[in-house]
């Protein structure tokens, strides 16, 4: 499961001021503080509603949400 997720604009580019735990809590950076965390939780309609504006907003863009490949660690040299 991916660490975290983004979004990609429409040339590739990944938007690091969107980055967040979750798609969804991506979609509530992207839309504002109109959605209430708990509400997306624990209402289907509410999400609905959610995802209806999101989609709307991405398409609009040409935007996606997609999860952060994750980065390598490269080994440390030992110090002996």
């Amino acid at each position: 499961m991916p660490l975290a997720w983004t979004v990609k604009d429409s040339k590739g580019r990944l938007l690091p001021h969107f980055i967040a735990d979750s798609p969804r809590e991506v979609g509530r950076k992207l839309l504002g503080s109109r959605y209430d965390a708990f509400r997306l939780q624990v209402s289907s309609s509410y999400r609905e509603v959610f995802d209806r504006d999101l989609k709307s907003v991405l398409e609009r863009a040409d935007w996606r949400i997609v999860p952060l490949p994750r980065r390598r660690r490269g080994r440390r040299p030992s110090s002996n």
